[in-house]
């Protein structure tokens, strides 16, 4: 079964778009194991605390989409950041990372790293190789 990484901002699409993630993806890749970055986590908790009222239900939503996820612990390492985190976890448990974030699915595709996002603000697309 393939692990599936959600990161933030993905994990925020099924309130903006009114997508269910988890059965697109499975009707993508079939059965998977969704997974959530403990910095996921820390982020979503400080949007609850520190973000505006529209924020912080979003935020409530996603933690919601957590509690069906597998939460990873994962730190950040001297001069990384949360793209490098995520990418170094992607790639040591070979993982497919579901963003919306253009610049870090770049940097995923540069290294070979399936991404899973939202394509025409409808539906998604896998792009990589499963």
């Amino acid at each position: 079964m393939r692990k599936v990484i959600f990161d933030t901002n993905f994990l925020l699409l099924p309130i903006q778009f009114k997508i269910d993630v988890f059965s697109e993806i499975e009707g993508l890749i079939g059965r998977f194991e969704p997974i959530v970055l403990s910095i996921t986590v820390e982020e979503l908790r400080r949007l609850l605390d520190r973000g505006s009222e529209k924020v912080r239900r979003q935020a409530l939503s996603a933690m919601s989409l957590v509690e069906r996820c597998k939460i990873m612990q994962a730190n950040i390492r001297p001069g990384e950041n949360y793209d490098d985190v995520l990418l170094r976890v992607a790639k040591e448990e070979n993982c497919i990372v579901a963003t919306n974030d253009r610049e870090l699915r770049r940097k995923l595709r540069e290294n070979n790293i399936t991404t899973i996002f939202l394509r025409e603000k409808a539906r998604l697309q896998i792009d990589g190789y499963i």
